[in-house]
């Protein structure tokens, strides 16, 4: 008789699991593994290279103990120049070689690659190809999903479409780590999801 207790008991522990609705799992947007899988085929390896590395280290070596004051003053300064087209911190920051290099992997991606930078590990912008909005990106959430919460994980922002351009976009970043495997700063991404 216990034997068939037990029986029972399964069965009813079965047909309990089968017929109660099961929590909803939700689906990531269909953008999400193609733009993760071209970050990591097409952008990581270009992100990883001695030159940028070194510009990077560099930076962080130069801003070690920058306070949070003086990057919000270096950040008002660049978008207070990109606001009144008076570019000089601006002009310093893509005329680096490390920006040069990344205007030269942008304009080969065929579309796909709309802005690309790196920061270092403040999340202060070392090189970008396009005139971005601000200098420091450690408030947003590129920096806080990847960097300063220490994941290893590609973040990719909501996917937008881009008024002018009609093109659908999003922002991918992922945290640059040296060759030692540590991590010194985040790599940014913006991408033509119809140009994969």
């Amino acid at each position: 008789m216990a034997r068939w207790g037990h029986v029972r008991a399964v069965v009813t522990v079965g047909l309990a699991a089968f017929l109660l609705p099961l929590a909803p799992i939700r689906a990531e947007p269909a953008y999400i593994p193609l733009v993760r899988d071209y970050v990591e085929k097409r952008i990581r390896p270009i992100v990883e290279t001695p030159l940028v590395l070194k510009a990077i280290a560099e930076q962080n070596a130069k801003f070690g103990n920058v306070s949070e004051m003086d990057m919000l003053v270096l950040d008002e300064t660049y978008r207070s120049e990109v606001n009144q087209h008076q570019l000089q911190m601006v002009k310093l920051l893509l005329d680096k070689s490390v920006s040069r290099y990344l205007r030269e992997k942008q304009n080969a991606s065929q579309g796909a690659v709309l802005e690309f930078f790196v920061t270092d590990s403040h999340g202060l912008n070392v090189g970008q190809s396009t005139i971005t909005a601000d200098y420091w990106q450690g408030d947003e959430q590129k920096y806080l999903r990847t960097f300063a919460n220490g994941s290893r994980e590609i973040f990719i922002d909501r996917a937008e479409r881009n008024e002018s351009s009609q093109n659908l976009e999003t922002q991918a970043s992922f945290v640059v780590m040296d060759e030692e495997n540590r991590p010194i700063g985040v790599a940014i991404v913006t991408i033509a999801i119809d140009a994969l």
